[in-house]
């Protein structure tokens, strides 16, 4: 787990953040942008290509850039900066590529009543089906303060993020850490800032040069449902990296629905701040940990999966690692992290030493973890639970029907904190006997072929009442990710999950 580099910024008047609070409106159209037609068609006179070959030209608004792919497809690249509205299409023999650091939008500060003098807003919409993809750690899309990423597939034709050596057919279950990833920088509150008025403050967002954070919880980043991002990640320097998707700062009126990472360097999903919630998550083979929060993270994730690449020698992987940085405050004033998660099986790695555990807590996150499995194989040593820290214990961590099935139920150095707060829950089970239909792990592919169905053992849990924890989750009768085997939600639109599905 990383954290940022946050700095404290500008001061803004009290009437300001009063109107901040009321949050943001979702823009319903993108209107008029800088890019012409929108980037439709290349102008709607241009015949479609034949199948196979490549598309003659690119949209209004993209750099034609050459052929890839055996020269079966035109690269249409996205401008470095995306100022107005710009639509990327689909179109026949297209695929599109960002280079650099590709901005939407410019920062508009922390106030949307008061934007910064002459910042822009960007939309950037990307049409179900459409490929994207970059060649290099320092190439990365990103969505400032006050703009917003409207990414829409569908369940059989997900958006695609990936990497340049994927679309030439040169990737493996082992790559990894190709190009840079998705980052949303939002306006809501964050551990490091000062909530009530008259001050307010931003932070930096790790392996960027954005900010984040301001005072408008329901603040809105736009649409993502039905979007794939592989192979990125990225470390920039020690300690500063790229995940697959950064979100910072990130309000609730933010849509995240559907979305695979797979195979990043680093995380899979790092969120610091905000309020953001998620639904239907897989993270497949994340080097680092699968989901990260940090700096005052308080939304809903419901119906997640994570599995995890076989580890290193030195690993310190997790499939949850949440965090509430700065410990520099004390735990009584400290804006804590409170992540709530419900419907989650996390398969753990098989780690031969005692390095981290499926599921890690520290510096006083205040997290609530419901109907979930956590899993890893006999005699894996890292162990299904750890509190970390006595501040964390302060905090408190509820566990409300878990089942875990581990070598170790808890990591042994934290075993006396963890055993107290996962006991004090109910209908929870320290050390079952997993029955998933393939409770696979510790083998040293990234994409473990798993069935992710309770057995009998997981189904005897009665599920706690998930609307009684968060607002945003669905009620269900189940515990895990998966009902039963007519629950195929992560399947089709995911890859390197089931048979056959190669990313």
């Amino acid at each position: 787990m990383t954290g940022f580099r946050l700095k404290t910024l500008l001061a803004v008047s009290a009437s300001a953040l009063l109107v901040a609070a009321c949050g943001s409106a979702e823009v319903a159209s993108p209107g008029e942008g800088d890019f012409g037609d929108g980037g439709g068609g290349g102008g709607g006179t241009t015949p479609p290509p034949a199948p196979g070959t490549p598309a003659a030209d690119c949209p209004a608004g993209f750099s034609n850039v050459g052929l890839i792919a055996n020269n079966t497809l035109r690269v249409c690249q996205l401008p470095q900066q995306i100022n107005g509205a710009l639509t990327v299409p689909l179109r026949a023999g297209t695929i599109y590529s960002i280079s650099g650091r590709t901005a939407v939008g410019t920062d508009m500060g922390v106030d949307p009543a008061s934007p910064i003098a002459g910042s822009t807003q960007g939309i950037l919409t990307v049409e179900a089906g459409v490929r994207i993809f970059a060649s290099g750690g320092s190439d990365y899309l990103l969505v400032n303060r006050g703009s917003q990423l409207f990414a829409e597939g569908t369940a059989t034709t997900p958006i695609v993020f990936t990497s340049r050596q994927n679309v030439e057919g040169t990737t493996t279950e082992n790559s990894q850490g190709q190009w840079g990833g998705i980052v949303l920088a939002g306006r809501a509150p964050q551990a490091n800032c000062q909530l009530t008025a008259p001050v307010t403050c931003t932070g930096t967002v790790e392996g960027t040069s954005a900010f984040y954070g301001g005072n408008t919880p329901a603040d809105n980043s736009g649409r993502l449902r039905y979007v794939q991002i592989k192979f990125s990640g990225f470390e920039i320097s020690t300690g500063n990296e790229l995940q697959g998707l950064t979100m910072a700062g990130v309000g609730s009126g933010t849509t995240v629905d559907h979305i695979q990472v797979y195979n990043s360097s680093d995380d899979g999903i790092e969120i610091f701040g905000g309020n953001v919630n998620l639904r239907h998550i897989v993270i497949n083979g994340a080097d680092d940990d699968g989901m990260d929060t940090d700096t005052g993270w308080r939304g809903g994730a419901q119906f997640g999966i994570v599995t995890q690449r076989a580890p290193g020698s030195t690993s310190r992987s997790a499939g949850f690692e949440f965090s509430s940085a700065p410990t520099s405050v004390p735990l009584a004033t400290r804006y804590v992290s409170q992540p709530k998660m419900a419907n989650w099986t996390l398969v753990g790695r098989n780690s031969p030493t005692n390095a981290h555990t499926v599921a890690h807590f520290d510096t006083g996150t205040d997290a609530t973890i419901i109907n979930s499995v956590f899993t890893s194989v006999a005699g894996s040593q890292a162990g299904c639970m750890a509190i970390n820290d006595a501040d964390t214990a302060t905090s408190g961590v509820t566990f409300n029907s878990v089942f875990m099935s581990c070598g170790l139920s808890y990591r042994p150095a934290n075993a006396v904190l963890s055993a107290a707060a996962f006991t004090a829950g109910t209908n929870n089970t320290a050390a079952g006997t997993s029955t998933l239909t393939a409770p696979a792990s510790g083998t040293s592919l990234s994409n473990q072929v798993l069935t992710f169905i309770n057995g009998a053992n997981e189904n005897a849990v009665t599920p706690a009442n998930a609307p009684a924890v968060h607002s945003f989750f669905q009620a269900t009768t189940y515990i895990g990710a998966v009902q039963n085997a007519a629950d195929t939600w992560y399947q089709g639109w995911t890859c390197g999950l089931t048979a056959g599905a190669t990313c």
